[in-house]
């Protein structure tokens, strides 16, 4: 498997997973994906929970998110050409990705998951990302038959304008996991303006 920086991604990259926005009920009524709030953004890693040693590479098949009932097979993701993040299909509402040329969950650097948060029949896979908190726990189940456990350390949403590369895609010395899927401000002509990233470390493993 070729592997390459995450820095290699394209920050337009995560809008992709907007394109298929469902909000109207009926014809009138909205209901929007819950947000974040303050109180959930990164505030430093004093008082995190303690890193686990890495683990070695293997790919991720499944990824659970127990607080906000996720439980869904994973895919690999590649780029498009113009650089970007390529996103899971959108018609398979419950199916996360991952980036496979990057680093796998679980070993020391910074694994990326993407997923959409509705499609055109409704809300997908990570539609209450926005709802977790920081200390909730994320389990990857890996294809070497192991699970690699992270705790949530943030949960922050960003403007695509604002969109900070090198923060949610750049190099950690210890394992580190990044999910993203849409957020912020909605359009019905554009769709959703921004992201909500999870940003969290392994901290176990079984």
């Amino acid at each position: 498997m070729r592997r390459v920086g995450n820095t290699a991604i394209a920050a337009v990259t995560a809008l992709a997973l907007c394109s298929g926005a469902w909000l109207v009920l009926g014809g009138t009524r909205t209901e929007a994906p819950p947000q974040p709030s303050a109180a959930q953004a990164r505030t430093g890693q004093a008082g995190e929970a303690a890193a686990a040693p890495a683990l070695p590479p293997s790919p991720p098949d499944r990824i659970r998110i127990p607080a906000i009932g996720v439980d869904a097979p994973m895919t690999g993701l590649g780029l498009t050409p113009s650089g970007s993040l390529d996103v899971p299909p959108a018609e398979k509402e419950n199916l996360a990705g991952w980036y496979e040329a990057g680093t796998t969950p679980g070993e020391t650097g910074t694994a990326i998951v993407a997923g959409h948060v509705d499609n055109a029949d409704g809300p997908a896979v990570f539609y209450r990302l926005g709802a977790l908190e920081k200390g909730g726990t994320i389990e990857v189940d890996r294809r070497d038959g192991g699970v690699a456990v992270f705790t949530v350390d943030a949960v922050e949403v960003y403007a695509a304008k604002d969109f900070p590369d090198e923060k949610v895609y750049g190099a950690a010395g210890r394992p580190e996991l990044r999910v993203i899927t849409c957020g912020g401000d909605y359009s019905r002509g554009t769709g959703y303006q921004g992201n909500v990233v999870v940003f969290a470390h392994l901290t176990g493993g079984r």
